[in-house]
């Protein structure tokens, strides 16, 4: 069984499109008729995501964590005790192509990293996309990680005791993890989600933020 983790904190502007993406996803004719399962973690949410979650038919967790690290590896544990034996990662403001889950199976790799694309890409400033494709040509060999796209085997996710508790960067630490006790990782920059372009940051260092460090001519975030 394939699972995907998705967290959630205040998401009932998104999250309907993110779920029919990774139901649409669920459906590939590549995935053989294997069995997909979806959670939703709702962390610590107020507004309508519960029941859009639940109206969708897919499989609910709720905490008061206020912390993302701890919300994905919550999904995580609870998908490997159900059976699953790869879990994939997306953010609730994301949508992801049909493809997706097909990318990472047919990987032979232990974890699988994807691009992202910026929904909403032609409302932002030319100033500022210049700004943020700079920021993304500065990163080292194009290896970019993102919660919003990421895969990994539960053999290796769970060797390396998962996400760390972190309100921040959880992806990047898990992959640096990975990577220190020997997994091998694909970098699929053509596996590509598209995450929102607002800049009321759910995550206190995640695109959000950068996008606003970028009005302010700060890319020292992300």
């Amino acid at each position: 069984m394939i699972g995907i983790v998705v967290p959630a904190h205040d998401e009932e502007e998104t999250l309907d499109a993110c779920i029919a993406s990774l139901r649409l996803a669920a459906c590939h004719p590549q995935l053989d008729g294997e069995a997909v399962r979806i959670v939703i973690v709702l962390d610590a949410c107020t507004d309508d995501s519960a029941a859009i979650a639940r109206r969708a038919g897919v499989d609910v967790l709720e905490v008061a964590f206020t912390n993302v690290g701890l919300a994905r590896h919550r999904g995580a544990n609870w998908l490997i005790d159900q059976g699953a034996r790869w879990l994939a990662f997306t953010d609730a403001d994301t949508v992801v192509e049909a493809d997706w889950l097909v990318h990472q199976l047919t990987s032979r790799a232990d974890a699988v990293c994807g691009g992202v694309h910026l929904l909403d890409w032609a409302n932002l400033s030319q100033e500022i996309r210049r700004r943020y494709l700079a920021h993304r040509r500065s990163v080292a060999d194009g290896r970019h990680i993102h919660g919003a796209n990421l895969g990994v085997s539960v053999a290796a996710y769970l060797a390396v005791g998962g996400f760390a508790p972190l309100v921040a960067h959880e992806d990047v630490k898990l992959v640096g993890t990975l990577q220190q006790h020997g997994f091998t990782i694909d970098w699929l920059q053509t596996m590509r989600v598209k995450t929102s372009s607002r800049r009321d940051a759910r995550a206190p260092e995640g695109m959000g933020a950068l996008l606003r460090s970028l009005e302010r001519n700060d890319a020292g975030i992300g």
